[in-house]
């Protein structure tokens, strides 16, 4: 967590450059190479029959909604639209990942796009001139980090994700309110740092970063019916703001939220919250102690439904395709494993054989193996989900892998 405070844009520092990337013509050519890197003829095809293909032993179902999301396409086609219009040998760096999906990385990489650290040091920038051009990524950047690069007066091409930019304008509200953020995400996540760096951009703010419920009760708690103060300050050492005191930063909160979240959870995280603030301060004072407003993003939340629906179909097994630090996949992931038996993998490549599958335990976390995963002795259900920074390609690679397991050939499957 930084310590620095924040500082006041300085208006004697030259001005990004603007330019339209999006014109007719570069997003045609961008376009071309996107369906060429990304699409899938197949996943469209089963799609277009109800999400199900089946063959002598085998069905997989696909869940209505799953991959790409309008915010991640719209990062991708920026990057791509990037190289287009500043071809090299002209410099383009990319402040950490576009998105969390280590496929899709490799394909900005191999387009001569340097990464940088999410959060690049002093010396770093140092690096960067005004002829070269810095792309934030879907998750945003920190205010700290893009007044620096304002600074040096680079082409900024900023991909943030539209439903993030909500959730910092509502944290900014908060702050202008005196209301300390209660962020419901992950603290390392790079969203989240960037959201945390907006809470307290502009002023006094204060913010909390809550985990779970089990972090939420504890706070609650502690609203309550205070307890150690340095307990608490340890317990959630590098997720609140610079001068945080939980005896006098909590008297009014506002949640929000990582938009990647499970929206139940949050929902919980603001319903807690909102209860212990009515218990402490009387239903009429209500609304001077507690804010809420949904940031949850409807690609996460769309994803969410059509699995929780298609978990109430009878399935043997899911797989969840995915880059291993996204957080929308991961929580996809965690719905499944409450039914049945989940693999959360980062490619077809994972499924080495019907006798073994190398998959990502979140809990742990780290990759493990399990065993005859795909047993050859009966007809199976698979279903396929994937979170919205996971290509369709990826999904069809997937799908003639399992199919490949089973000695068959998805052509001749399609033929028959």
């Amino acid at each position: 967590m930084s310590t620095a405070a924040p500082q006041a844009p300085d208006d004697s520092a030259p001005k990004p450059k603007k330019i339209n990337l999006r014109t007719p013509d570069v997003m045609e050519a961008v376009q071309a190479q996107v369906v060429l890197h990304y699409r899938s003829e197949l996943v469209e095809r089963i799609r277009a029959n109800g999400g199900v293909l089946s063959a002598p032993g085998i069905t997989i179902k696909l869940a209505k909604e799953f991959g790409f999301c309008y915010g991640v396409e719209r990062a991708i086609d920026l990057a791509y639209a990037a190289r287009k219009v500043y071809p090299a040998p002209r410099r383009i760096f990319l402040l950490g990942e576009i998105i969390h999906n280590p496929e899709v990385n490799d394909q900005i990489r191999g387009m001569g796009i340097v990464s940088l650290k999410p959060k690049p040091t002093n010396e770093d920038i140092t690096h960067i001139t005004a002829d070269d051009v810095v792309i934030i990524p879907a998750f945003g950047t920190e205010v700290a980090t893009r007044r620096k690069l304002e600074a040096k007066g680079c082409q900024l091409v900023d991909t943030t994700c539209g439903d993030v930019m909500s959730v910092w304008k509502r944290v900014r509200q908060y702050s202008k309110e005196n209301v300390t953020s209660i962020i419901h995400g992950k603290a390392k996540h790079e969203e989240t740092k960037a959201t945390t760096s907006q809470a307290t951009a502009y002023g006094t703010g204060h913010y909390l970063v809550v985990f779970n419920l089990e972090e939420t009760d504890y706070v609650c708690n502690y609203i309550l019916n205070r307890g150690n103060k340095q307990e608490f300050l340890d317990r959630f050492k590098g997720a609140y703001s610079q001068g945080f005191d939980p005896d006098v930063h909590l008297a009014a909160v506002g949640v929000a939220n990582q938009t990647t979240m499970l929206r139940g959870e949050t929902e919980e995280v603001q319903r807690r919250f909102k209860a212990a603030m009515e218990k402490k301060n009387g239903t009429p004072k209500l609304s001077e102690h507690f804010r809420f407003f949904d940031t949850i993003c409807g690609a996460t939340q769309e994803r969410q439904d059509a699995l929780e629906k298609m978990l109430r179909e009878p399935m043997d097994l899911l797989l969840v395709v995915g880059g291993y630090n996204s957080s929308n996949t991961s929580h996809l992931a965690e719905m499944g494993e409450k039914v049945l038996p989940t693999y959360f993998i980062k490619n077809a490549a994972k499924m080495e054989s019907a006798s073994l599958i190398r998959h990502w335990n979140q809990h742990i976390p780290r990759e493990e193996e399990t065993k005859n995963w795909l047993p050859a002795d009966r007809s199976l259900t698979v279903g396929i989900t994937a979170g919205a920074s996971c290509p369709n390609n990826l999904i069809e690679d997937t799908i003639k892998r399992l199919f490949e397991l089973r000695g068959l050939s998805v052509q001749d499957v399609l033929k028959a």
